[in-house]
């Protein structure tokens, strides 16, 4: 059954749930308390300033937000879809070459910048080829910055327009909703283009399974160059809850964070609940607020999975899965202790079983499908699946593909998986990447890193395959996240589990493992750890 495509616009839930709770409060962040009425309003002089400034045309405008935990990030997030534009988000943390070669190939002709990004923003002016719309909005005088860019157009918070010049655009399901950058093999930032139907499709689905109501109080853990943010402010703000969006020293102590925010929704990677296990904060029954807790991003190991379920005692547990090209999360499971540990494989909570509309295919290296029970890449398609990569066809026709005897195309997610045989869950064996050749023999990491995880008693664990040979690799090496251990009788108990070649050479014990922007381990940054010499 083809998937009803959506026509209205993601920020209509935003409007929505304005005009029903003007004086709830929608965001916390920064030390203030927005109602709805308060954002919107931000919202509407934003989206009205643009529509003023960049007339609509045959191409549809994208607007950069260089904004960071600030009411002016999100305020201009809104804005930007409420003028009709694509938002595309900048970390002011990202390598400044970075982002500047992200806002040249987006084209993006405005800019959304908050006070604290804008020391910053003098780097991306002056590469700029084409002149900019700088919105300001915390800043009353742009008087110095104007004098000093004149081929650029600044508006501080005077000469923004007023939130009643808004005029509302009809919704255009294939328009886009953001053009997010993600990482790319050749150095090169990839943008992948989300359209208003994807985020749409994901966001309907989201606020009936979770009952999310206007009580609810949502964390807010991610920042906008990852598209679970989008989870977080549009399933909240769809149904009139409050986004609770922590400080950076929040951040760093996520269970004061959750504690003081009272927050009733969790959501983060599962290097978040690994950290928060390995401190000793998932104590039984300390997170009582929580009615639902959920997991994307990376594999979550059963033990920590455990151990939070423990914590929130009357919070369901969810491991929800999928890449930025299917659109946040594409499959879910539900956490239930005796069957996760009769359904689980490499001591990983499976990812589940597809969202509505979303289609599976586990398929050999020829994209044929394998027989139950068999393993194989993940593929999928349905009303998720974006257009694509911008401006790259070479790239979207090598992820995006039509597998033989289907008509349909499917997205290449590049995770490894197995069938389920029968109504059992899709279970998560690593990515076809960490599958490696050690000295010849072809290596699951993934395999190395359950072993290990269960031996050491240890959570935060990440195999790497060190030194490079022309055929592959000569070993494997461990980096942990936790007290060093005696190497000898870890070494000793591994080679009871596995083959000589999968027994790691060494163990690097490290208090914190590298994270990246998303707060994922960093698997590129510990192999920098070995080349550096370790």
């Amino acid at each position: 059954m083809k998937a009803k495509v959506k026509t209205r616009a993601l920020w209509e839930g935003f409007v929505r749930s304005s005009e029903r709770f003007p004086d709830r409060p929608a965001l916390r962040v920064d030390g203030e308390v927005l109602t709805y009425a308060q954002l919107g309003s931000a919202a509407r002089g934003i989206a009205a300033t643009l529509q003023s400034r960049i007339p609509a045309g045959a191409e549809q405008p994208r607007t950069a937000v260089f904004a960071y935990r600030s009411k002016t990030a999100f305020a201009g997030v809104l804005g930007a879809l409420m003028a009709g534009h694509a938002y595309v988000p900048l970390n002011r943390t990202f390598p400044q070459l970075r982002t500047q070669r992200m806002l040249e190939s987006a084209g993006c002709r405005a800019l959304v910048v908050d006070s604290g990004s804008e020391p910053l923003l003098g780097g991306l002016l002056d590469a700029a080829r084409e002149t900019l719309l700088v919105l300001l909005p915390e800043r009353v005088d742009v008087g110095d910055l104007q004098a000093r860019w004149p081929q650029h157009e600044f508006l501080g918070t005077r000469q923004l327009a007023s939130e009643g010049d808004w005029n509302s655009a009809p919704a255009d399901p294939d328009a886009l909703a953001y053009l997010l950058f993600t990482s790319g093999s050749t150095g090169m930032p990839k943008g992948v283009m989300v359209a208003q139907r994807n985020v749409l499709a994901f966001v309907d689905y989201a606020v009936e399974r979770y009952e999310v109501t206007e009580q609810d109080r949502l964390s807010q853990m991610f920042d906008m160059t990852f598209d679970l943010s989008v989870f977080d402010m549009f399933v909240c703000w769809e149904r009139g809850a409050l986004l609770c969006c922590p400080s950076q020293k929040e951040v760093i102590n996520p269970s004061r964070f959750l504690a003081d925010s009272g927050l009733t929704v969790w959501f983060s990677v599962p290097s978040t609940a690994v950290f928060m296990k390995r401190l000793g904060v998932l104590k039984p029954g300390r997170y009582r607020s929580l009615r639902l807790s959920l997991f994307c991003g990376e594999p979550l190991p059963m033990s920590v999975a455990e151990a939070w379920a423990e914590a929130a005692p009357d919070s369901i547990v969810e491991n929800i899965d999928g890449p930025t090209e299917l659109t946040i999360a594409c499959t879910h499971y539900r956490y239930v202790a005796e069957q996760a540990a009769a359904e689980a494989e490499l001591d990983i909570v499976p990812i589940g079983h597809p969202f509505p509309g979303m289609e599976v295919l586990v398929a050999d290296d020829e994209l044929r499908e394998v027989a139950p029970g068999e393993e194989g890449e993940l593929l999928m398609t349905g009303p998720q699946m974006t257009p694509g990569y911008w401006r790259d066809p070479a790239k979207t026709e090598a992820a995006f593909v039509v597998p033989p005897e289907r008509r349909r195309i499917f997205y290449r997610t590049g995770d490894r998986v197995r069938r389920p045989l029968g109504d059992g869950p899709l279970t998560h064996l690593g990515r076809m990447d960490f599958q490696v050749k050690i000295r010849g023999h072809r290596a699951e990491l993934g395999e190395v890193e359950a072993v290990v995880r269960r031996v050491s008693g240890l959570d935060g664990v990440v195999a790497v395959p060190w030194p490079r040979t022309e055929s592959g690799y000569g070993a494997v090496e461990v980096f942990v996240e936790g007290p060093a251990l005696d190497a000898g009788p870890l070494r000793a108990a591994l080679t009871r589990e596995l083959p000589d070649y999968m027994v790691p050479k060494r163990f690097h014990f490290l208090d914190r493992l590298p994270k990246n922007v998303n707060d994922k381990f960093d698997r590129p940054a510990m192999a920098g750890l070995l080349e550096d010499g370790l």
